[in-house]
């Protein structure tokens, strides 16, 4: 994954974990923070699948928070602010995405299935775990960004496009998609 991305995925990251944040608890953050990553960057690979994509990114520059903060009736923010640079980073569309793999593991599975067969192949199966087969703690430590209902609005910004991304991933593949 090209370096240029690395504020996408930092930004959209530290925005999910801020929009719907983790039970109490240090652990519990941690976790939550490893959830989001992971969620964001799958998204990241997916949205910005081809060598093509990742040098464009800069360029059309990521849409901000701002619609996102509406959405999920957040306090506005100032970009003149210190919270205002990171949120400039924000992906939207990056943050639906991440948002859907994180409320559906069947969906995030399809995802790293999609993904292995890629050039960049994104990692092992285990490597995302977190997203595939979330145990107990993982569901503990974030109940909002796992809520289905909670995230409803952020995943369906976007849910058709990814959902699409993964059909023609896996038709590339010759892989049928049985739960997309």
């Amino acid at each position: 994954m090209s370096l240029d991305l690395s504020s996408v995925i930092a930004a959209t990251t530290q925005w999910l974990i801020r929009a719907y944040p983790a039970a109490d608890g240090a652990m519990n953050a941690a976790l939550a923070e490893a959830q989001a990553r992971q969620a964001v960057t799958l998204a990241t690979l997916l949205r910005y699948a081809t060598p093509t994509d990742c040098p464009l990114s800069p360029l059309a520059g990521p849409d901000g928070s701002f619609r996102l903060d509406w959405l999920v009736d957040a306090e506005p923010y100032e970009i003149s602010g210190p919270d205002g640079v990171w949120r400039t980073w924000v992906d939207e569309v990056v943050a639906s995405w991440a948002a859907a793999l994180l409320t559906c593991s069947t969906l995030a599975s399809q995802a790293v299935a999609a993904l292995g067969d890629c050039e960049d192949g994104g990692g092992s199966p285990g490597e995302w775990r977190r997203l595939t087969a979330p145990d107990a703690l993982d569901c503990r430590a974030a109940p909002l960004l796992r809520h289905p209902d909670l995230m409803a609005l952020v995943v369906d910004l976007h849910r058709p496009q990814l959902v699409e991304r993964l059909r023609r991933l896996h038709s590339d593949d010759q892989t049928p998609t049985s739960a997309v």
